[in-house]
């Protein structure tokens, strides 16, 4: 595959996860993901959920939303204070077209689609 468009290699980064995500769980491992969009959508639910999943007091969730309002990345070059100025690619037809036909041959999910995988923890 060609990274020939502004989206590919982030869309490669991730699906390449995905799948390596679903192979760890087919083989036996009781490992669990965490929707992103969930954690933005109900930060406080999701926290619960997580910690309850990791046998941590759910008692921390509060605190562990307040962690969202600090860019844990702010001494790097992805920091938000570096990135925050770029501007975001366009997804045009024919990009998403070939998105999408590289992520159906990694069985992973297709942009436009939920993206919910097997052992997706959830607070819906």
């Amino acid at each position: 595959m060609r990274l020939d468009n502004d989206l590919m290699f982030g869309v490669l980064r991730s699906a390449v996860r995905i799948s390596s995500y679903l192979e760890v769980r087919r083989r036996g491992f009781d490992v669990s993901a965490v929707r992103y969009e969930d954690l933005i959508a109900r930060p406080l639910d999701m926290c619960r959920v997580i910690l309850e999943y990791c046998h941590l007091p759910v008692t921390l969730a509060e605190l562990a939303v307040k962690a969202f309002d600090v860019d844990s990345q702010a001494n790097s070059r992805v920091g938000k204070s570096t990135i925050g100025h770029f501007k975001e690619p366009q997804l045009t037809p024919e990009i998403n077209t070939k998105l999408n036909t590289f992520l159906k041959k990694l069985g992973v999910p297709l942009i436009g689609e939920p993206g919910v995988i097997e052992g997706t923890l959830s607070c819906y």
